[in-house]
């Protein structure tokens, strides 16, 4: 769901000027991501480094006079993705992080905004079931406690190949920004 809705609509094209033109953010502390970045790079996209309160990644558009867009409009509040590099990681969160994990989303959640989880590890809900990660972690605790964060923050959880993590990413960001400028 949409929070916010610009005023007054634009048309078709302007609705395409503005969607090339978006940026996406990635947080200041984010590390290990140079494929998503050749990804950004290999495709034209925007991007650049801000720190974030909560997630890895969001998007931004940039002021556009012409558009009647007279200041940078930040979708931090939003939206949001938050990358685990793998299964081990995301086990660490519910273990050992599990706190500062729970605050990030506490903070998402207070402030409105959609939580994308995006695991990279395709097969990755399939290995949960089947205990095949690197952890001392119960699989039916870790099912638990990743139900138990969809349906408590409303987070949506994705495993992806990280092969397509700036794909998805990107694609996730651009349909939302579609939305609201509609």
């Amino acid at each position: 769901m949409l929070k916010q809705k610009i005023p007054f609509r634009y048309t078709k094209t302007e609705q395409e000027e503005l969607l090339k033109s978006m940026i996406v953010l990635m947080d200041t502390r984010e590390k290990k991501n140079n494929y998503i970045l050749n990804y950004f790079d290999d495709k034209d996209i925007n991007y650049k480094s801000k720190k974030l309160d909560f997630g890895d990644y969001s998007m931004m558009i940039p002021a556009n006079e012409n558009l009647g867009i007279m200041r940078d409009i930040y979708f931090t509040d939003d939206i949001s993705c938050e990358r685990k590099n793998s299964l081990e990681e995301l086990s660490g969160n519910f273990t050992r992080g599990r706190s500062q994990f729970e605050n990030e989303l506490i903070r998402s959640n207070g402030a409105g905004a959609r939580m994308i989880l995006m695991v990279e590890d395709g097969q990755g809900y399939e290995k949960i079931i089947n205990g095949k990660y690197d952890t001392d972690y119960n699989n039916k605790s870790f099912i638990g406690t990743l139900q138990a964060f969809r349906a408590r923050y409303g987070i949506d959880i994705n495993f992806i190949n990280p092969k397509y993590s700036g794909n998805f990413m990107y694609y996730t960001f651009y349909y939302y920004l579609r939305e609201y400028l509609k």
